[in-house]
């Protein structure tokens, strides 16, 4: 492990951004000993207070994506162990419920369709139950008529992302993590080598390594070379948060989600009565617009999954940006900068990767090495020159992808 040399001046990592990602990067980072510091206007915001929170490793597989589930399930596995560290770390619960997930269809193609992920995620070794339209019912009465079968997920559970960034925010302070609530104006870069960076009121904040964490906004700092800027960009998503009055009853016992015409909807009922409502998926630049749009096709998709959600009080709508990637997986770790690392491009996986990336952050930091785990993510497998790390995009995706 590297030493935190107490006696230079700023911080041993700078980790710019301090959304979920930037802040449990800054947390194992100081819990290794190494002084950290996190850049920010608003730490704790970002992406995490629009996302829903599915740690859906099994049900968000996609065609193309094999090595990516790797990942994810590497970090599902850590979830209650990390979420339990946290939770003492922080004094705060997180809000993780192992309640597992339901994936319905309502008519012929979107049956075919849940069909063809349950064939996938049998090649892969996942485990998922097909069900009856019936057996669906039973287990979520709320459920419409026409529910035509459904795929049971026991392990795809949730955690609520808003209560996650507040206890990583505390678990950080505690850990002695310094916090910048600035915005980043540049990095610095002495001697073709990260050293720190300026914020937009001119101060500098030098720093041995530099970790960019900021989300969507990764690709937009200025004075990082163009041959290692991230290739992210941003994807909006609205989502709506809906109440189930009290005393809470079990509108929905567990995450439920389906392809309605085409279109992704989910439900995530919280225990506090929540149900979080989501989401779209557009490709609008930096547009962070809540659309009458946007709210209808989500009520008008969530009606004909669950019927009685149109009696429910709309508490909350809101649109957010995530971090999309060219193949939709993470960046992690070392640049062809020296000093420079990456933590971004989660995409829709940036709540269930919270852990791995942590682990993995904080491996690379202290021993310059990435786990194994990570190592087809480095994002030198973006760069100009050819790398020997591999592309997420295994040869059975390639295989499998339909026409």
């Amino acid at each position: 492990m590297h030493a935190s040399r107490k006696g230079s001046d700023g911080s041993d990592v700078l980790v710019i951004g301090g959304g979920i990602i930037g802040l449990v990067t800054a947390w194992r980072a100081a819990r290794r000993g190494l002084r950290t510091a996190v850049a920010d206007p608003d730490p704790g915001g970002g992406a995490a207070q629009v996302a829903a929170g599915m740690l859906a490793a099994v049900t968000e597989l996609h065609y193309g994506e094999e090595t990516l589930l790797g990942l994810n399930l590497a970090s599902a596995q850590r979830y209650p162990a990390f979420a339990a560290e946290l939770a003492e770390e922080s004094s705060q619960d997180i809000g993780f419920r192992a309640c597992g997930t339901l994936a319905v269809a309502l008519d012929a193609d979107d049956r075919a369709h849940l069909r063809e992920l349950h064939a996938l995620q049998h090649r892969c070794g996942l485990e998922s139950e097909w069900l009856t339209g019936r057996e669906c019912r039973r287990l979520e009465p709320m459920l419409a008529p026409g529910v035509r079968g459904g795929l049971r997920v026991d392990g795809d559970h949730q955690v609520d992302p808003r209560r996650l960034a507040a206890a990583l925010l505390t678990a950080c302070e505690r850990a002695g993590v310094v916090f910048h609530r600035a915005t980043v104006a540049h990095l610095t870069v002495v001697r073709d080598r990260a050293c720190g960076a300026v914020l937009d009121d001119g101060a500098a904040l030098p720093a041995d390594q530099v970790v960019l964490a900021a989300g969507s906004f990764s690709g937009r700092l200025d004075g990082v070379p163009a041959e290692v800027l991230p290739p992210v960009r941003p994807v909006k998503g609205q989502v709506l948060r809906l109440t189930v009055p009290r005393p809470y009853a079990p509108f929905l016992t567990r995450t439920v989600r389906a392809v309605v015409r085409g279109s992704h909807v989910y439900l995530v009922p919280r225990t506090n009565g929540e149900l979080v409502v989501g989401a779209t998926s557009e490709e609008l630049g930096w547009d962070t617009t809540v659309t009458a749009g946007g709210v209808y096709e989500l009520l008008r998709d969530a009606h004909e999954l669950v019927p009685g959600i149109t009696e429910l009080p709309l508490t909350e709508t809101r649109a957010g940006l995530r971090p999309g990637s060219p193949d939709n997986a993470p960046l992690l770790g070392p640049t062809a900068l020296p000093g420079l690392h990456l933590a971004t491009g989660h995409y829709r996986n940036g709540v269930l990767l919270t852990p791995v990336t942590g682990d993995a952050m904080a491996a690379v930091l202290t021993t310059g090495e990435l786990p194994e785990v990570a190592r087809p993510f480095s994002p030198r497998r973006f760069s100009p020159v050819p790398s020997p790390v591999p592309s997420p995009v295994s040869s059975l995706a390639r295989e499998e992808q339909p026409a």
